[in-house]
């Protein structure tokens, strides 16, 4: 359907084939040739527009002389699930939106994630996270909060992972002063803060308020990087009704240049930490 935006791993799959036919030397010409197609399809597989069926995949694998059963498996892999929707998405509870959301996010190597006045998604308790998502005027029902709650909680297990992705986190002074739920919520939630924030894969700066004017004033945003060079940046703006993506290298360039000016006049990780231990002595 015109319009719809590949899944996560379906670019995965179309990057590793565009690999291994250019490793392979092939052409995009003799891959068509080989399962008997017009070149705009192997296009289309290649730009993620169009999936590849299983039989087609395994001929163009042995084309390109892959023989290793675990490459095979993942790509298989990868083909079987490329139109299935994310655990989130299967809930039914989500945004088509939110689920590309957290396909980037499980994902990615690199998360670089900026906000103004709430604690990150992936740094949340669930008491805390149940006060963000009771808090605006909505049609959840208590039953579809808690599944959104323990979804929230789940993203996080991409932190515990043997390799889990860099994340790169600066918080406005805001969110470490806001009392989302109440003194005890917030005392929890800032304990849980500093403990992430000596995660080896973490890194946690806060804005003070005292910075004054700087390059975030527009609000939140997550960067999210790839390891593969065929996967652009992404970057993801969330408002009310779903979530804006941006990608084209333009847009990626100018978010990155808003972290690093952030980074640069945020507080020093240790003297971050500073500042959250002290705003939990003053609850």
């Amino acid at each position: 359907m015109a319009g719809v935006r590949p899944t996560v791993r379906r670019r995965r799959l179309a990057a590793l084939l565009v690999s291994f036919r250019e490793e392979a030397g092939r052409t995009a010409e003799e891959a068509a040739d080989r399962i008997g197609c017009h070149r705009t399809k192997i296009n289309r597989i290649e730009n993620a527009r169009l999936g590849v069926s299983l039989g087609e995949l395994r001929d163009l694998l042995t084309f390109y002389g892959v023989e290793d059963p675990a490459q095979v498996e993942e790509m298989v892999s990868l083909a079987q699930r490329s139109r299935e929707p994310g655990w989130v998405h299967r809930a039914g509870l989500a945004r088509p939106t939110y689920t590309d959301f957290i396909d980037y996010e499980q994902t990615a190597d690199y998360v670089r994630s900026y906000q103004a006045n709430l604690v990150a998604g992936l740094l949340q308790t669930p008491d805390y996270a149940r006060a963000v998502l009771s808090a605006a005027p909505s049609t959840l029902n208590q039953d579809e909060v808690e599944a959104l709650v323990t979804a929230r909680i789940k993203r996080q297990e991409v932190l515990q992972r043997t390799v889990p992705p860099r994340l790169c986190v600066i918080e406005g002074e805001a969110a470490i002063r806001l009392q989302i739920g109440g003194r005890q919520v917030m005392n929890k939630q800032l304990e849980h803060l500093a403990t992430m924030a000596e995660h080896p894969s973490v890194e946690l700066q806060v804005i003070p308020n005292r910075a004054g004017a700087h390059a975030g004033l527009a609000g939140s945003f997550v960067l999210f990087g790839f390891a593969s060079s065929s996967f652009s940046s992404v970057v993801c703006v969330e408002h009310r009704t779903g979530t804006l993506y941006m990608e084209t290298p333009a847009e990626t360039e100018e978010y990155t240049l808003i972290f690093d000016s952030l980074r640069s006049i945020a507080l020093s990780p240790g003297d971050s930490l500073d500042m959250i231990a002290k705003a939990r002595q003053e609850l």
